[in-house]
């Protein structure tokens, strides 16, 4: 159960969040462009980080650079 210590390990890396315009989803809401973020996790689709809300979420790579 890796997720439940995302929080206290040290980030993999840091992006940036290059725009919030989705779709589909709101996540103008929770992504700031611009603004760097610490990667918890990552998978081939996913970054999760720790967003503006305070919690962890994934979020499709096409929002950030590295």
């Amino acid at each position: 159960m890796q997720h439940l210590q995302w929080h206290h390990r040290p980030p993999m890396k840091t992006i940036t969040c290059v725009h919030a315009n989705a779709t589909k989803y709101k996540v103008d809401r929770v992504l700031t462009p611009g603004k760097t973020y610490d990667v918890q996790n990552e998978t081939d689709e996913f970054y999760f980080i720790i967003d503006n809300t305070g919690i962890i979420g994934g979020f499709k790579k096409d929002y950030f650079r590295e």
